[in-house]
This record gives structure tokens, sequence and C-alpha cells, in this order.
């Protein structure tokens, strides 16, 4: 959970300043030709397009579902896949006013709406844990 509130605080923090002025904003949108602000954006559209079902989908997986069998390994693969949402969600919320290319708002709001589907409660947790990979009966 400390790894949620810290990604979502640092970002909920950049937004209020560089919307109070404190920190200027837009400094690399006046860089001649955008060839760094095309490389960043379709680095952190690809990463985000392929990380947000790889997150969601994470614990389905067979060999991350055995290592869920334990408070470790629930500790482990949970922390990978807060990450695999957190940390885009905090680059893309910089470079947005970095640039000031709305592309990377659309980006972290896109990851800030799905940590909900995975933020770590205390009974998704135990629900994680005790979850077997049982087949349908027909």
């Amino acid at each position: 959970m400390a790894i949620f509130a810290t990604s979502v605080v640092l970002s909920a923090a950049m937004l209020v300043l560089f919307e109070t002025g404190i920190v200027a904003e837009g400094t690399y949108a006046a860089l001649p030709g955008g060839q760094l602000e095309f490389a960043f954006a379709m680095a952190m559209e690809i990463a985000t397009i392929c990380l947000i079902p790889l997150a969601l989908r994470l614990f389905k997986f067979k060999k991350v579902a055995e290592g869920l069998k334990t408070v470790d390994g629930l500790r482990l693969w949970g922390t990978v896949r807060l990450a695999m949402l957190c940390i885009p969600m905090v680059v893309n919320t910089l470079l947005y006013y970095l640039f000031m290319n709305v592309a990377f708002g659309y980006l972290a709001i896109i990851l800030f709406l799905c940590l909900f589907f995975v933020m770590p409660t205390r009974q998704r947790c135990e629900a994680e844990m005790n979850t077997e990979n049982k087949t349908p009966e027909n």
C-alpha cells in the first residue's frame, strides 16, 4: 500500500508544484525539432499499452500464481505489479509538465485509473493468496 500511496502523492505533488507556478512548466516544449518529445511520447505510449494488460493479468500466469502462496511471494509480485503501473504514471505526469503534451497527461490518467483495479487492500491480498487455479467443471 505504501508504493500505491507514494506514487499517487508524488504525482499529486508534481501537479500542485507545476500548476501553482512554483516550478516552471513547459521547459522542454520549446526545443527545436520536437524529436526528444516524439521519442518520449512513443516510448511511454508503448510502455503504457504493454504494461497495463500485463499488470492486470500478472497474477494469472502459472509461475506467478505459484509464488503467491507465501507472504514474501505476494509482496514481491505485488510490488512488481504496482511498479508496472506506478512508475510510468509518475514519469508520464512529469513529462506532461515538461513538454505540455496532453498525450502524457492522458496516459498518466489511464494508469491512475488502472491502479484501482490492483489496489493492494487486505481483502484482495488474502483472496489472491488463497486462490487456487481450479478448472471449471462441466
